[in-house]
């Protein structure tokens, strides 16, 4: 089908820092030209302090939608004017529509992510999660995993300036899903290594061991990786992280955040355009 931009086509983008690894530009577009839909998806490296003009600018010019990525996911919410519950209870903004010169923030981030352990195999609903991490995409999955129904959730983070906000998000949880949910130190390994034998899945969702810096992992003893333990990595650059070798050395499961990616995708490409995502043929030819 020919595509080509029109004097009429409509603009999506992903702003976030960095962007230019990301293959998001190419399944939208690839999407956007299967359905013969006239919409554009553009990529913009944009750090937190220029998030304010950004989105000034984009709104001015008549943009759709777009994502958010790291680091913006939370920078993103003073801008908004409105929230949808899941993303008001994240605290946290993955995608937003503009409605009427309205800014309204979604959060796909969750629903990609949990979609993303079923259709590695896995059934964690009713079992015990271990979370690395408290910024914008852990918040959403902590919230969609509560939802959907998993038992428990430790999520761990370091215990800096933002120990005190990320409790209370967690108590906030916990009330409104009746998801047991705790919030511990990632520096205390004991209690890491205690929280993981118990656990049906490590989720890691933090930046570490994501390119540039791939020689890294948030797990400093791979001992913990006892087999069986599903492993899951939301990075997805590189493919395959140290974590996910170290899973594997250690004969347990894993799979990394390219479907999740795909997922979250689709149901935010749904919400710009009213249409599916023509989802089996963008993971066969980019995610394959």
């Amino acid at each position: 089908m020919k595509y080509e931009i029109t004097g009429t086509t409509k603009l999506t983008a992903l702003l976030g820092s960095p962007v230019s690894h990301s293959i998001s530009p190419q399944m939208h577009n690839e999407s956007f030209r299967l359905l013969g839909l006239d919409y554009v998806y553009l990529a913009f490296d944009i750090k937190p302090e220029q998030l304010r003009k950004a989105v000034s600018g984009l709104k001015t010019a008549g943009i759709s939608g777009f994502n958010l990525t790291m680091p913006l996911k939370v920078h993103i919410l003073p801008y908004l004017d409105e929230l949808t519950p899941a993303a008001s209870l994240a605290g946290a903004v993955n995608t937003v529509i503009v409605q009427d010169g309205r800014l309204i923030g979604h959060t796909t981030d969750g629903v990609g992510y949990m979609r993303s352990v079923s259709d590695a195999g896995f059934d964690i609903i009713g079992k015990k999660m271990t979370l690395l991490g408290a910024g914008g995409a852990a918040t959403a999955i902590c919230v969609q995993a509560a939802l959907d129904g998993v038992s428990s959730i430790d999520m761990f983070k370091r215990k800096n300036a933002t120990w005190d906000k990320t409790a209370a998000f967690c108590e906030r949880v916990a009330s409104e899903t009746g998801c047991n949910i705790r919030l511990l130190d990632i520096g205390d390994n004991s209690l890491l290594g205690d929280s993981i034998s118990g656990s049906a899945i490590l989720t890691n969702a933090t930046s570490v061991g994501m390119e540039p810096k791939s020689d890294a992992s948030p797990i400093l003893d791979p001992y913990m990786l006892a087999e069986g333990l599903i492993v899951s990595d939301i990075i997805y650059n590189p493919r395959e992280t140290l974590l996910m070798k170290q899973a594997k050395e250690r004969g347990c499961p894993c799979f990394n955040g390219m479907y999740m990616l795909l997922y979250q995708g689709a149901a935010a490409f749904e919400r710009w355009t009213g249409q599916e995502m023509p989802t089996d043929i963008i993971k066969e030819k980019y995610f394959s």
